[in-house]
């Protein structure tokens, strides 16, 4: 059935531009575009900017020293939120400032925590803590060799953590330039988003000897 509109229930005409009324539909409508990318882009700059600079952070790896979990060249995101509500815990990776030079980041594992003591000897990781004051060995199934070279013996202070990369071979780490202060710290990581065949959520490991 067909029902006849009556004037009230016509269209309203569409008022034009007043950017279209002053410089006709061309330019007029150019500079609506325009005008429309403008308030797209500050609209998309007022999301993105807070979550770059204080939620998530992106990083390229460079080198090898966090292989095989992490190679040379994968773009991840770096959570920086967590670590204001909670510590950091044994086993994340995180990105912080080079103790030595504060405009270059790293990216190494957290092995030792405020108030541990580390032994690095005969290849192995050993943490003692109030817990385990004999210590236990870590068990370490994401390094790329069961060896860890060198010989360290360090306590670390309420702000302090002792940090050594996956690939202990190739790696500049606490071992050579001492423990970070949790200041140094920019976040852990969180995500691996490229290359796309290597997309994951990273997920800290549990050292079961250390939770008993």
């Amino acid at each position: 059935m067909f029902t006849k509109k009556t004037p009230t229930e016509e269209s309203a005409p569409v008022t034009p531009s007043l950017l279209v009324r002053i410089f006709g539909p061309v330019i007029g409508g150019v500079l609506l575009f325009g005008l429309e990318i403008i308030q797209i882009v500050v609209i998309a700059a007022a999301i993105i900017i807070p979550i770059r600079y204080f939620l998530v952070q992106p990083f390229y790896v460079r080198g090898a020293s966090m292989e095989p979990t992490f190679e040379d060249r994968e773009y991840l995101l770096i959570d920086e939120v967590s670590y204001r509500f909670h510590e950091p815990e044994r086993g994340d990776v995180i990105v912080f400032r080079y103790p030595r030079d504060k405009t270059q980041f790293f990216i190494k594992r957290i092995i030792g925590l405020p108030g541990d003591t580390v032994r690095v000897q005969d290849g192995k990781v050993t943490v003692i803590d109030s817990a385990h004051t004999n210590g236990v060995v870590l068990q370490e199934t994401y390094v790329s060799q069961p060896v860890t070279l060198g010989s360290e013996y360090v306590t670390l202070n309420p702000d302090e953590y002792f940090v050594l990369g996956d690939n202990r071979p190739a790696s500049m780490d606490s071992r050579s330039f001492g423990p970070i202060k949790s200041e140094h710290i920019v976040g852990r990581v969180w995500l691996r988003g490229l290359p796309l065949d290597r997309f994951s959520i990273f997920e800290t490991p549990t050292y079961e000897a250390l939770t008993e």
